[in-house]
């Protein structure tokens, strides 16, 4: 059971964490969590790239590890980058220190500003201790100084639902999206089949109608 899009009442009760941004602008933040993945996370290169869309990558600690490559390309193209923890840990099931330290192990990789929960399920107590964190800069990712930012979404694809049509995954997109939307997409296996499908026909339809995509 997941929500398409996030109700006002998650974003009362979580006030801290970034939902959505200005709704006055005609900008739409598309995110890519779970990466980096050969083939899956270059196949969203390529698709950004076609229509001069830029978006924030919500990676894995682990998978930077394995698959550096993808990573670097990823920075190189322009997009910015996020901490998902280093093993994609769900804060509900984990205690807090070892979810901080987790959350550490992968920041240590991306030297971001931004972290994304897993599932965007987490603890209030561990939002505590992020939110106190200060973020090194790094030149790489022209980052400064900085709390670390939590970021939510306002649509949420569905793209990991395997039971769920790629049609349909296009259609939760263009039905919910709106000004300063946050889209969440996968760059997973997992998710591979329905993003291929909704990704290039999301960015068209809101390019289409004078949207710009950009990072965080």
């Amino acid at each position: 059971m997941y929500l398409i899009k996030s109700p006002l009442l998650l974003k009362w009760y979580y006030p801290s964490l970034l939902w959505n941004k200005s709704r006055t602008e005609k900008v739409i933040y598309l995110t890519f969590d779970d990466g980096p993945i050969p083939n899956v996370t270059d196949f969203v290169l390529k698709t950004l790239k076609a229509f001069s869309a830029k978006a924030t990558f919500f990676c894995i600690g682990d998978n930077i590890v394995k698959h550096p490559d993808v990573y670097a390309q990823v920075i190189n193209d322009g997009h910015a980058i996020g901490n998902h923890t280093f093993n994609h840990l769900k804060g509900w099931k984990t205690d807090d220190e070892t979810y901080i330290q987790n959350t550490l192990k992968c920041q240590a990789l991306t030297q971001s500003n931004l972290f994304r929960p897993p599932y965007g399920r987490i603890k209030k107590s561990q939002i505590k201790s992020l939110k106190s964190l200060v973020v090194s800069p790094d030149s790489r990712l022209k980052t400064q100084n900085s709390q670390l930012n939590i970021i939510m979404w306002d649509v949420l694809s569905g793209d990991f639902d395997i039971n769920l049509s790629p049609e349909k995954c296009y259609q939760n997109v263009i039905k919910h999206t709106e000004n300063g939307s946050i889209i969440v997409f996968h760059d997973s296996l997992k998710a591979f089949d329905r993003l291929a499908y909704a990704l290039p026909r999301v960015l068209k339809y809101f390019a289409d109608k004078g949207f710009t995509f950009s990072t965080l």
